[in-house]
């Protein structure tokens, strides 16, 4: 089991990457390890962050995906019929873009801090985009 430290905002969250169940996902992330990014508010999903990311190709197609991802489920959805992205769920998502409904892989899983969520989600809807940051612990 592979562990993450993230970092959102002002909080740090441990983190586990899902092997068994996304092994393709997982390997292709941890290709760009350390990583860094902004996380900003989703538009059509409900509670949740999102890093948008055009149409960077990670080269894996879908494995343990789910349009309901549980806060602190971290999900990547590969592209398609909307942009690559990964998102973070901090509340209730009902994952889906002006396409209409996604399905995104859940490869990580916040394994602590996950009572900062909330507070993390909406500062980034009040006062904007947030740095985000992956790492191997």
């Amino acid at each position: 089991m592979t562990k993450l430290i993230v970092r959102a905002g002002e909080f740090t969250f441990d983190a586990v990457l899902e092997e068994e169940a996304a092994p393709e996902t997982c390997a292709a992330f941890k290709k760009i390890l350390p990583w860094k990014a902004q996380i900003v508010h989703v538009r059509w999903s409900g509670e949740g962050v999102w890093i948008p990311l055009g149409d960077r190709d990670f080269g894996v197609g879908y494995e343990n995906h789910t349009s309901y991802p549980a806060p602190g489920q971290i999900i990547l959805y590969p592209g398609g019929i909307s942009e690559t992205e990964i998102l973070l769920a901090y509340g209730g998502i009902n994952f889906a873009s002006k396409m209409g409904q996604l399905a995104g892989n859940h490869f990580i899983t916040l394994t602590s801090g996950t009572e900062n969520l909330m507070t993390l989600g909406n500062s980034v809807l009040w006062k904007g985009a947030h740095d985000i940051s992956f790492e191997l612990a």
